[in-house]
């Protein structure tokens, strides 16, 4: 008798989260993704590190306005000798004991190997860089919430069908003791029968502990009380519009978070050489202040404003410099190999998604097709059993073919939909599905 493989149900469950509570609550599918972009740890880090980016682009900027100082002291003076250089008569100087000074000045950058110019364009494409992976990491959320409402649905269809089966098996174990009472069935069909109760109810009880820990990692990941119940319905997963699907990695090249963070760290690896290479050029800035002096007893300097050009040229700096480019020019070439490699993982992983959704939906068809023909086989094994023309093996093997079939049929019709929006994700079109009118409708 094959009635051990019900214990493989279990196996077709990849959970993930789950939450207990007297009531279940119905969250669509697109109401918990945008939670997750709202509530997740990973997506407020992300959105963190966009703001630290965006602080320092600023910081940056800040770099091109001028610099301007206050600086003033005051110091109390031990008997100071003074010596004139002049003839101050024969009169004797009287001694000072504090001395004051104050001074503003302005500096205002001219030019600076365009360092500034080229830091600015630098911070900015780190910027759009730290935006695109920011946006990278919702669109991997959002698979990974779809991943989950997924594998709850099959989990809580699973546990439907096991439920419906039980009790049919139950009944069977009720008509067979009266059966074996009255000597028309030997004791070994009932045992039979009891057997197929006890293994339907090992994966009953493997099936419902999965929901749990799916349903609970869920709710986590969701930021909702851990003592909510999540149900997922059949509409929230299967009765959608599709846009048109993808057939080669192009809408990829467009639109992956990950290779456009990658385009604007090359192009930050760009700006970074020409950084390194402005030390090979002067500093040249407008300079201006006021100053005042008093050392009391003595002299006193009042409004003494000057103005100038200052230059600045560190000539031992460039002849180390090389070096420095040379470390920028091979920091840019890692990226743009970096580039390549994911280029070429984009076409793997496109061209596997688009394998697997085909593949989905062939099973798909397939398992719709063993329904039918697993129901139709259970009837006629259940009329040939009925008037003695076939034995409780055929009866019982026949009811686990029934069983097993629709749950492969649920699992198969959840997979189709997961490789579709596996295919959207490999291609960087699932956050432009959630976010576009057509994404609301799901």
């Amino acid at each position: 008798m094959k009635v051990s493989y019900l214990m493989l149900f279990g196996g077709f469950i990849i959970g993930i989260s789950s939450i207990n509570a007297q009531e279940k609550t119905n969250l669509k599918l697109e109401e918990a993704i945008n939670l997750a972009w709202t509530k997740s740890n990973e997506v407020s880090l992300a959105n963190t590190k966009v703001e630290t980016k965006k602080q320092e682009l600023q910081s940056v900027k800040n770099n091109q306005y001028p610099d301007f100082k206050i600086t003033g002291q005051y110091l109390r003076l031990t008997e100071a000798t003074v010596d004139l250089q002049f003839n101050a008569g024969a009169k004797a100087l009287p001694v000072p004991d504090q001395l004051l000074i104050g001074q503003a000045s302005l500096k205002v950058p001219v030019f600076a190997g365009m360092k500034i110019q080229n830091g600015i364009k630098l911070q900015d494409n780190l910027f759009q860089a730290e935006n695109a992976m920011a946006s990278k990491t919702k669109e991997d959320m959002a698979m990974r919430v779809i991943n989950y409402y997924a594998n709850l649905y099959k989990v809580q269809r699973t546990v439907e069908l096991l439920k419906e089966n039980q009790k049919s098996a139950q009944q069977r174990v009720t008509d067979f003791i009266a059966l074996e009472k009255n000597g028309i069935i030997p004791r070994n069909d009932l045992l039979k029968s009891q057997l197929q109760v006890s293994k339907i109810q090992l994966s009953l009880d493997e099936a419902m502990n999965n929901e749990t820990i799916i349903n609970y990692y869920l709710v986590t990941l969701l930021k909702l009380p851990t003592e909510t119940k999540l149900v997922v319905n059949e509409s929230d997963l299967i009765g959608f519009p599709k846009s048109a699907l993808p057939t080669d990695e192009q809408p990829a090249f467009q639109n992956r978070k990950d290779l456009e963070a990658l385009h604007y760290q090359e192009k930050a690896t760009q700006d970074n050489i020409n950084m390194a290479k402005g030390d090979y050029y002067p500093n040249i800035a407008l300079v201006g202040g006021y100053a005042a002096l008093n050392l009391n007893n003595i002299i006193t300097l009042e409004n003494a404003m000057f103005f100038g050009v200052g230059l600045s040229y560190d000539i031992s700096g460039v002849l180390k410099n090389g070096t420095q480019v040379k470390i920028a020019e091979s920091k840019a070439l890692e990226v743009k190999n970096s580039e390549e490699l994911l280029k070429d993982n984009i076409r793997i992983q496109v061209q596997q998604a688009i394998t697997n959704y085909d593949l989905a939906q062939k099973q798909n068809l397939v398992y719709n097709q063993a329904v039918e023909q697993a129901t139709e086989n259970y009837r006629i094994v259940k009329d040939k059993y009925d008037n003695g023309l076939s034995d409780t093996n055929d009866l019982l093997e026949a009811d686990v073919e029934q069983l097993r079939s629709k749950i492969s049929e649920t699992i198969a019709k959840v997979d189709v939909i997961q490789k579709y929006y596996e295919l959207l994700s490999a291609t960087g079109q699932l956050t432009q599905t959630f976010n576009s009118p057509i994404g609301t409708k799901i």
